[in-house]
């Protein structure tokens, strides 16, 4: 695998310079949200260079619902995506009472278009089918117990979750089929890429991705948490690395499953499980729809897979901890962040290698939002303890960081909302009751 020199990181909102691309000729925009800031941002790249738009505090929208809530509850926005016809940003939040919720924001204006959904423990990853009409949310469960959780479908004209359906433990990445007949996710505890039916709302593949022991499952298998591993499959040693031991460490955070005895506060102590040799966080299909890519957080590999004959065809290794995959429209480039690697890896896909790894302008890379144009990628950027999170913007043609721009702390998921001529129509201005 062939890693190119890293590119520099352009200051604060401007446009690259020492070699980096001109700035964007149109106009980009997109919504990113800032998990430990409760903030949920518009960031626009254009001739000017980089910059935060508008900036939506998650109490202005608890201002515009009708229920009541706690002003101290922080409730973390997480995953962010924006539909189709551009009109409605689709926000989860991971905390908050009694568990995380989906929100429904009027793209440009920033108004709520309906009360907060309580969904399952810790909704992270969101994604929307291609008609608009269905909203798939993981639910990752992050605290809690290491016991199989869900994903939520939610009717999207209605805002009514209408299935709540099991997969396994920490189920994370999101995403539609192009076509809109399937669903793809995650198991990062388990080891596997989960298929389900829109139209069933059942699972209906499941693939092993532990690295020589692939093999389709039966559709049941929750994994070794769910209580099915173990009688016939031989998944290798599992010994636990000090360093990512059930690889927590790739969702920022202290590992809650140690031994703390059975802690009348803390609850019975928990068992404790082989760890995932994968720990797949993100899967990504092509816009082909004959293939996906599933980023293996804890073996620094992306996998690619054949949707049709449901087998592992290619690994890439990539740097320190793939987290969250793109691709281009045309199926050429494959983004990659490294989440603690620090950097963001392209891969060329028909020569079957990285043609680029940039180091990010802070540390903790999260998500990504690729333009329609393949010019752009958009990656936000966490940030540790106090320091902001930054949107990074990736030249795809020069293979450059060519921008980037401070934002809330713990910059999360991020969403490509809209692409227009420079000078063009504007972006309609966020409301008062909205945004600041």
């Amino acid at each position: 695998v062939l890693l190119l020199g890293a590119a520099f990181a352009a200051p604060l909102g401007t446009a690259g310079a020492e070699g980096q691309s001109a700035p964007a000729e149109d106009e980009y925009r997109v919504y990113v949200g800032a998990e430990s800031a409760d903030l949920l941002h518009r960031v626009r790249l254009g001739p000017d260079g980089l910059q935060v738009e508008a900036t939506i505090p998650v109490s202005r929208l608890w201002e515009q619902s009708g229920i009541g809530h706690l002003q101290t509850e922080h409730e973390s926005p997480h995953g962010v995506a924006v539909d189709a016809d551009g009109g409605i940003v689709w926000m989860t939040t991971g905390h908050g009472l009694p568990d995380g919720k989906l929100w429904k924001v009027e793209a440009g204006t920033g108004r709520l278009l309906a009360d907060p959904l309580d969904l399952g423990r810790f909704p992270a990853s969101v994604d929307v089918s291609p008609d608009g009409r269905t909203v798939w949310v993981a639910n990752f469960n992050l605290h809690g117990r290491m016991e199989p959780s869900s994903i939520s479908v939610v009717w999207a004209p209605d805002m009514v979750e209408i299935a709540r359906i099991d997969t396994c433990t920490m189920p994370h990445g999101s995403r539609v089929h192009p076509r809109g007949h399937l669903h793809y996710s995650t198991c990062m505890m388990d080891d596997q890429l989960v298929e389900i039916g829109v139209e069933a709302l059942e699972v209906t593949r499941r693939l092993l991705l532990t690295p020589g022991a692939e093999e389709a499952l039966d559709p049941g298998d929750m994994g070794v948490h769910g209580g099915h591993h173990g009688d016939g499959h031989d998944h290798g040693d599992h010994g636990a690395d000090d360093d990512d031991a059930h690889d927590h460490d790739a969702h920022h955070h202290d590992d809650a499953h140690g031994d703390h005895g059975d802690d009348p506060a803390r609850g019975p102590e928990l068992p404790v499980h082989p760890p995932a040799e994968c720990s797949p966080t993100w899967v990504q299909p092509s816009h082909g729809g004959d293939r996906a890519w599933v980023a293996c957080n804890r073996s620094d590999q992306v996998v690619e897979v054949d949707l049709e004959r449901w087998e592992v065809t290619r690994r890439f290794d990539t740097g320190r901890g793939p987290y969250n995959v793109d691709v281009t429209a045309d199926d050429r480039l494959l983004v990659v962040t490294l989440k603690q690697g620090d950097a963001v890896e392209v891969l060329d896909l028909e020569a079957g290698r990285t043609v680029a790894s940039l180091p990010t302008s802070t540390t903790v890379v999260h998500g990504i939002a690729l333009s329609p144009d393949s010019r752009w990628a958009f990656i936000s950027v966490e940030g540790v303890g106090d320091e902001p999170g930054r949107v990074d913007v990736v030249d795809l043609e020069s293979l450059e960081v060519a921008a980037s721009v401070e934002v809330g702390q713990q910059a999360s998921g991020i969403g490509f909302w809209q692409v227009g001529a420079a000078g063009g129509a504007r972006a309609p201005a966020a409301t008062a009751e909205g945004a600041r």
